[in-house]
């Protein structure tokens, strides 16, 4: 392994984009941290409509941005060390093109490469609400030892804003990933002031 951890993140068509882009800002921070980058047509949509940013600014975040087309880049090989790989958000599209293996782009090469070598794949699905075959998708990505990951908001911490809800969601992701943050405070248990009767 090299001694920089490398983690790679895809953004894709669903809505969301402040997950990866949040994501992108944290990881930025963190020490020995490098982020490869994927951005698809529909994300950098998504971005622009959700964010007002471009495929530039996003890409700043990054250390190393791959052209989702490039299917011949590092990240396509099983001989890339990484941590795994993040999908924020998740396309139902990229969700069903990897339960199904279809490697029809970097971004779901790169995925079932991370599965093949038995790394770490969280896709933060975005849809509501579920049909069938979604629900099957996600069935089979969990099957190949995927993690399905809906940013759901936790209202425990009560939240004053949609930028907590958003720490609090990626500081769980990065959980996942072991990687160190101070996101959002840890749940200590409910106090007795706190407990109704």
């Amino acid at each position: 392994m090299t001694a920089q951890k490398r983690l790679i993140i895809a953004i894709t068509g669903a809505s969301g984009a402040v997950y990866g882009v949040r994501l992108l800002e944290v990881l930025r921070d963190a020490p020995g941290m490098q982020t490869h980058l994927m951005l698809s047509e529909a994300g950098a949509l998504n971005l622009r409509h959700e964010l007002a940013m471009s495929r530039k600014q996003v890409g700043t975040l990054a250390d190393v941005v791959h052209n989702v087309r490039d299917i011949g880049a590092s990240i396509a090989s099983g001989s890339f060390q990484s941590e795994g790989m993040i999908i924020a958000p998740c396309s139902m599209k990229t969700l069903a093109a990897v339960a199904h293996g279809l490697s029809d782009n970097l971004i779901t090469r790169a995925a079932d490469v991370v599965l093949k070598e038995r790394r770490r794949l969280l896709l933060m699905v975005r849809e509501t609400p579920f049909n069938l075959a979604h629900l099957r998708n996600m069935t089979a990505v969990t099957e190949m030892g995927g993690i399905i990951f809906p940013p759901l908001p936790g209202f425990y911490q009560r939240p004053q804003s949609i930028a907590e809800m958003v720490d609090h969601t990626v500081g769980r992701v990065l959980d996942l990933f072991a990687i160190t943050h101070a996101l959002t405070p840890r749940w200590n248990g409910l106090k007795d002031s706190d407990a109704s009767d």
